[in-house]
């Protein structure tokens, strides 16, 4: 451990963090699944730079599988505590979030059943070994070690700027009219951005967060839209099925929809405002990235 490169300690990090978190989602605690699930995509941001090829693609296969259990517990969380908001808020009648939240709360009983299992089939154990030995394998030379690996931060910022690229052009499509699947997409982008200059900024040994920051707020704004969006799909799923028995409770359906349709417009001029400050840390990630590549070559 004490000879560990700065790549190795990244892995390290990210897979500790992962296996704190799991075993309290094993026990369908809602702020472990979300951790643990953050922290699988922490990881799989950062095995790229430790694992190519078939390596690499396996190891984040696993991580992905790893996400998507844990994905299907997190969103039917994240719809009954907006739930709670709104029914906390009083401005919405109380039958149609009750029995929204007796429907969702049997599932998430089922789905974590299914997540727990399909956890287990992934194997942490195995996953922590062959990722940390991709580390080993590709970490400098002892000497260097100490001073930082710059080929591999290099790759982190080249990295990044892909990302930026990606998230420009998602804004740019997103326009300025609401588009929920496009804005999703902006969503993304923004969340695998933070990730990449995450890495950077470590790997660096940089103490500047003010623009990871940025994209924190833009991102818990954009995840607030879409978890809205999910549960407003929800809400017409159920007005479609038996489970929604008689006109009183469509009606008080409706009016729940109308709420959450509300904030969504809200939220997308919030949205609107910030998209400037997004385009603006799209264009240092590239500036940081293409003046290294001059100086590599020069």
């Amino acid at each position: 451990m004490a000879d560990a490169g700065p790549s190795e300690l990244l892995i390290r990090q990210r897979l500790a963090a992962l296996n704190r978190a799991v075993p309290v989602a094993q026990s369908g605690d809602v702020d472990g699944i979300h951790q643990a699930r953050v922290a699988t995509r922490r990881l799989r941001e950062a095995l790229p730079l430790v694992a190519r090829g078939s390596t690499g693609r396996k190891l984040k296969k696993r991580v992905r599988r790893l996400t998507r259990a844990l994905g299907s517990v997190r969103e039917l969380d994240v719809a009954l505590m907006t739930l709670d908001e709104v029914q906390a808020n009083g401005d919405v009648p109380a039958g149609g979030i009750v029995r929204l939240r007796d429907i969702m709360g049997a599932e998430r009983q089922r789905v974590c059943v299914d997540m727990v299992r399909r956890i287990e089939r992934a194997d942490l154990d195995t996953l922590r070994r062959k990722a940390l030995a991709a580390a080993r394998r590709h970490q400098p030379e002892r000497g260097r070690a100490r001073s930082g690996d710059p080929s591999r931060l290099m790759s982190a910022r080249r990295r990044a700027a892909r990302r930026a690229f990606v998230l420009r052009a998602a804004i740019e499509n997103a326009g300025g009219i609401y588009l929920p699947d496009r804005l999703h997409q902006v969503r993304i982008a923004v969340k695998k951005l933070r990730y990449g200059m995450e890495i950077a900024r470590e790997l660096s040994g940089s103490r500047a967060i003010a623009r990871i920051r940025t994209l924190k707020g833009a991102q818990d704004l954009l995840g607030r839209m879409h978890d809205l969006e999910v549960l407003i799909a929800r809400i017409r799923a159920l007005q479609g099925s038996d489970q929604a028995p008689n006109l009183k409770l469509s009606a008080d359906l409706d009016r729940l929809v109308r709420r959450l349709e509300t904030e969504c417009r809200q939220l997308h001029v919030r949205y609107m405002v910030f998209k400037q400050k997004l385009l603006d840390v799209c264009d240092h990630v590239t500036a940081v990235a293409t003046d290294e590549r001059g100086a590599s070559a020069a």
